[in-house]
């Protein structure tokens, strides 16, 4: 009796990253390590929704389901827990920081495993597992030197944390993530914000930063980061102090008044981020309004 192979194979699991044929070499542990890629080709990457943070939402396909592009672009070494943007593999080349990285090594492994213990370095990566890394990445741009404009790529790093345990909340529900979540925003309120006052004030230059996302599909530069502290401002900010909350949020209106010329069409700046920058400008405005609050520009 013969039976078909075909009644007998599994059914093929959807390819969504390979391994790069040449290997990174850790600049902490300096042991090589495999790059994981995603393929972006084939209906992998099927565009939805853009949110007010700029945001890129995905569609489910029928072939590859829901894909999450946002953990690939970290890579952790397996060995010593090393994380960075992949580019920052090559580009960061200060020993003192990788020194302090070294150090440091127990401490961040047992932080990041008290908010998402049994994570995976070795195989392919899961949205759990693209999470750990970004904590991990977090961590350790707290001890890179500030050449390297770490207090921007540790906002950026918290945002995109945000949103990815949102994420894990919605497929892994009832394990806190939601909670989580907020206090990454509120970690990125903080570093964004810290961003503009360490450049203006000539601390830390962002004049090495090639993209500001804070996605990744686009690159919205300099005036989606003041445009992200605004809306992170109006939406996760404290609320103890009600009058410094108003100050802050005039300012961010009369900031965003003057950048995006009240949401006019430019062709300067990108369309989307003028769009969402209007909206922002709307809800300021009515807040400030309903207390009695008014701008020179009203």
């Amino acid at each position: 009796m013969t039976t078909g192979k075909k009644g007998f194979e599994e059914k093929k699991k959807p390819v969504i990253s390979y391994w790069a044929k040449d290997k990174i070499e850790c600049p902490v542990c300096h042991k090589p390590f495999e790059m994981e890629v995603m393929h972006k080709g084939n209906g992998r990457m099927i565009a939805g929704n853009l949110t007010d943070e700029l945001h890129r939402m995905f569609m489910p396909s029928k072939k590859f389901g829901r894909i999450y592009p946002l953990i690939y672009d970290i890579g952790t070494c397996p060995k010593c827990h090393a994380s960075f943007f992949w580019k920052d593999f090559t580009d960061i080349r200060d020993s003192s920081s990788f020194d302090r990285i070294q150090q440091d090594e127990e401490k961040r492994k047992a932080a990041v495993e008290t908010v998402f213990p049994y994570y995976n370095l070795k195989s392919e990566r899961t949205l759990y597992d693209g999470a750990a890394m970004y904590y991990l990445a977090l961590l350790c741009y707290e001890k890179v030197d500030i050449a390297y404009a770490p207090t921007f790529k540790r906002g950026m790093i918290c945002l995109r944390l945000a949103w990815i345990c949102k994420d894990l909340e919605r497929v892994c529900p009832g394990h806190n993530y939601n909670y989580v979540a907020e206090v990454f925003y509120r970690k990125a309120l903080f570093f964004y914000q810290q961003t503009l006052i360490n450049e203006t004030g000539r601390i830390e230059s962002i004049e090495s930063v090639s993209n500001f996302g804070p996605d990744m599909d686009k690159n919205y530069g300099y005036d989606g980061v003041i445009y992200l502290c605004g809306l992170l401002e109006y939406k996760y900010g404290q609320r103890e102090d009600e009058e410094l909350r108003l100050k802050k949020l005039d300012e961010y209106k009369r900031s965003i008044a003057r950048i995006f010329g009240l949401g006019k069409s430019s062709k300067s700046k990108p369309g989307p981020l003028l769009e969402v920058a209007r909206g922002l400008y709307d809800k300021l405005a009515a807040e400030l309004s309903s207390n009695n609050i008014f701008s020179e520009d009203d």
